[in-house]
């Protein structure tokens, strides 16, 4: 226990509390009918150029969810750094000092997200990264996969184009009062940005 509280071991501790604490809120928020991972994604940074461009796409972020990218990252640091201090403690009988060991951890675990990442993208279904644009989904039926859509909190909803491909995006309603549940049919009415539409009840299911 000494060894985890150490103060040599405290960010990799921390960062697998966090892991732990990310968990339990998830968990908590699918319950009460608002994903938090879907809280990620929708807000994840979009539109970047350059060198944060290419590291974001070298780290699969956008064709992995980002909530398990980040607990990869969280997950491998702590044992990459653990298993610094050990190593260092068994063979000099000290711990790397964390200006030395937290850099170490980082640049080690980026790797880590890089091959976990690229296996969990190809899980996903290749019609999610179709390179139809995204506004021609508007007047196209979606049914809720998940969570209650309130403003500003969407939900994740699966939508079929013309041509039948599987999109994911993620829907809200127009108006305070209204709120759309999983499993109800909704019609795209607005492209808001990205990935998030602004919906309405489907007033012909027929359409689905």
């Amino acid at each position: 226990m000494e060894f985890f509280v150490a103060p040599a071991s405290l960010p990799f501790t921390a960062a697998i509390l966090l892991v732990f604490s990310m968990g339990l809120v998830e968990g908590v928020a699918v319950y009460s009918g608002f994903g938090f991972s879907e809280w990620l994604n929708v807000y994840a940074p979009e539109g970047i150029d350059g060198a944060a461009d290419a590291w974001l796409g070298w780290l699969h972020v956008g064709k992995a969810p980002l909530l398990v990218l980040l607990v990869i990252l969280l997950t491998a640091f702590s044992i990459i750094g653990f298993t610094l201090n050990a190593l260092a403690q068994s063979l000099m009988g000290i711990f790397l000092p964390p200006l030395l060991s937290v850099p170490i951890a980082f640049v080690g675990a980026l790797p880590v997200v890089r091959l976990l990442g690229a296996a969990i993208a190809r899980l996903i279904p290749k019609d999610e990264t179709s390179a139809v644009s995204l506004d021609t989904l508007v007047g196209h039926v979606a049914v809720v996969m998940n969570g209650t859509a309130r403003v500003h909190y969407p939900a994740e909803a699966k939508v079929k184009n013309g041509q039948g491909q599987v999109f994911y995006v993620h829907v809200e309603p127009e108006n305070e009062d209204t709120t759309l549940n999983m499993g109800d049919s909704v019609l795209l009415v607005k492209q808001i940005s990205g990935t998030r539409f602004l919906a309405i009840a489907n007033p012909r299911p027929d359409m689905l």
